[in-house]
């Protein structure tokens, strides 16, 4: 059973566009997976301290600074995402294939001297895919009583609905703008959306005395509940860097580095449901099912500053040790989402009556609920050490901290919203180790191993409080993901001008997905896994 380990509060004075987001939306565009040059991800991703790769423009900036030649590379190749979800014992599997283009980047190298205290002056470019969303997801089973119609009742209650009068109002609002329309007139900005659909389907009801006064709102049992969802996009990563050698032991650099999120998410939540109404002496028996879907969309920029070290301590060891830096990236975002809902109700076996509600009558001209907002990603650091053994084997460990707990969502006018609150108390400090190794098998081709491991960013027990953080979203479902790994191969060829590498990725994390917040219901134990093959193709002169 969950804990409630967050208690916030939204009043009727609180507009409802002032909560429209949470901590799980942060959480999706905080993830940086371990992507690049496929000798990059071979190594996983623990090059920091040795350098002279593209892709340590974006963890350390100064390994461009190793460079002594120009180069240029691009790569690609194919994702495979599965999932395995069981509930309560029902355990059902998706799986996706895409293709992908990961990678395009080139450093000019200017030499200095060779007796000048700054030996090499470097310049440098690369994009990369920080993050792919690329994935799709299906669980199913019995509910055993707990149905998302009783969260949509509590929010009803928690709303401040006392009167038979109030309750009717929101049932009868209508479509007009101009007519009391209930997802924008200032009478129901403090009922979430989700409520809303759920009063105005039939789906929420309430009872009350003869002097109109409520006394119980209520929902139905759930039977059994049907989850499907499809992701679609990425973060788009493009550095500009700056490096430069200092007499062949202290190496430093500044990346810029810009951001394009695009996010889409499709998702449909299906349950059947059954209650028995008492009425003096007689029960009746209803029955029931309904259909949420949910489309959003999510776009924007970001942008932020990363700079690095490489200090070889000792002038004839090959030893040495990275640090870096890197400020938050300031996000700049546009929401639009929209939702259906149709249901159908049998009273005490009558034949079913149907409603649908449909969120894109409301809004106008968009048809879509229009967010912007801000996004602050926390600092990161890293610190690493590597070393060349006898010529023929690189090695590099590392550890990278981010702090997870102290991002920030922000209006456009610059005010927190109120999930920064439920990110501070829910998310947590995330522990980054990465260790890679290359050796030559001979002159021309390598052999190259990593590893990297991710902690747990959010708390067991943290839930999806839409009364509190994102009251105009309809999306009930969350996930709290658990520790994450990646284990990589890689081979790589090296000739006088050309290269080619190539590297596997099996990427795996497992999570709890709840279809929606009830203490009673179950979590849907999900294993997530991710198959990489990364080819890299490039030229150095």
């Amino acid at each position: 059973m969950k804990t409630r380990i967050i208690a916030l509060a939204v009043t009727a004075a609180c507009a409802s566009a002032a909560v429209a987001q949470s901590q799980y939306e942060a959480l999706q565009f905080m993830g940086n997976e371990l992507n690049g040059t496929a000798r990059f991800v071979g190594m996983g991703g623990a090059m920091s301290s040795l350098g002279a790769d593209l892709s340590t423009m974006s963890t350390n900036p100064a390994g461009i600074g190793m460079y002594r030649s120009h180069d240029v590379a691009v790569s690609f190749g194919f994702n495979n995402t599965r999932t395995n979800a069981d509930f309560a014992g029902n355990t059902t599997k998706e799986n996706r294939t895409r293709a992908s283009f990961d990678q395009i980047g080139f450093v000019w190298s200017t030499k200095i001297g060779n007796k000048t205290d700054l030996r090499y002056l470097n310049f440098g470019f690369n994009y990369h895919k920080r993050a792919n969303f690329n994935r799709q997801f299906y669980a199913k089973g019995a509910l055993n009583g707990a149905s998302m119609t009783y969260q949509m009742a509590n929010m009803i209650g928690n709303a401040g609905y006392t009167t038979a009068n109030g309750f009717n109002g929101l049932l009868d609002a209508g479509s007009d703008v101009d007519n009391r329309n209930p997802y924008t007139h200032s009478d129901f900005y403090s009922t979430p959306y989700l409520a809303m659909m759920g009063a105005r389907t039939g789906l929420v009801d309430a009872n009350w005395d003869k002097d109109g006064n409520i006394t119980q709102i209520f929902g139905w049992n759930g039977e059994t509940g049907e989850y499907y969802s499809r992701e679609e996009g990425g973060i788009n990563q493009y550095d500009f860097n700056l490096s430069f050698n200092i007499r062949d032991r202290f190496y430093f650099g500044l990346t810029l580095g810009l951001y394009d999120l695009n996010y889409n998410l499709y998702s449909s939540y299906g349950e059947t449901m059954n209650r028995n109404m008492q009425d003096g002496s007689v029960t009746y028996h209803d029955k029931g099912d309904f259909t949420l879907n949910n489309w959003y969309k999510a776009e924007g920029t970001g942008v932020d500053l990363k700079l690095g070290t490489i200090i070889r301590p000792f002038e004839y060891s090959p030893f040495r040790f990275g640090l870096a830096i890197h400020t938050p990236i300031w996000y700049t975002l546009t929401d639009r989402y929209t939702a259906a809902m149709t249901s159908n109700i049998a009273l005490d076996g009558k034949n079913p009556v149907s409603y649908s509600e449909n969120l894109s009558d409301y809004f106008y001209p968009d048809m879509n609920y229009v967010w912007d907002y801000s996004m602050v990603i926390p600092w990161r650091f890293n610190i690493s050490a590597g070393t060349i053994v006898g010529g023929i084997m690189a090695l590099d460990a590392e550890y990278e901290y981010e702090k997870y707990s102290s991002a920030k969502l922000k209006d456009r006018e610059g005010y927190e919203l109120n999930a920064t609150s439920s990110i501070s108390e829910t998310l947590k400090g995330v522990h980054t180790f990465r260790a890679g190794m290359e050796t030559k098998l001979t002159d021309a081709f390598s052999l190259r191993v990593g590893y990297n491991y991710q902690s747990s960013p959010i708390v067991e027990d943290a839930f999806r409080n839409i009364e509190a953080t994102d009251n105009t979203r309809t999306v009930a479902s969350y996930m709290n993901p658990k520790s994450r790994q990646a284990v990589t191969f890689g081979l790589g060829y090296r000739g006088r001008l050309f290269y080619a590498d190539v590297a596997y990725k099996y990427d795996f994390y497992k999570s709890d997905f709840y279809m929606f917040d009830d203490v009673a219901l179950q979590a849907t134990k999900v294993t997530n896994e991710r198959h990489q093959l990364l080819l890299t193709l490039g030229v150095h002169f």
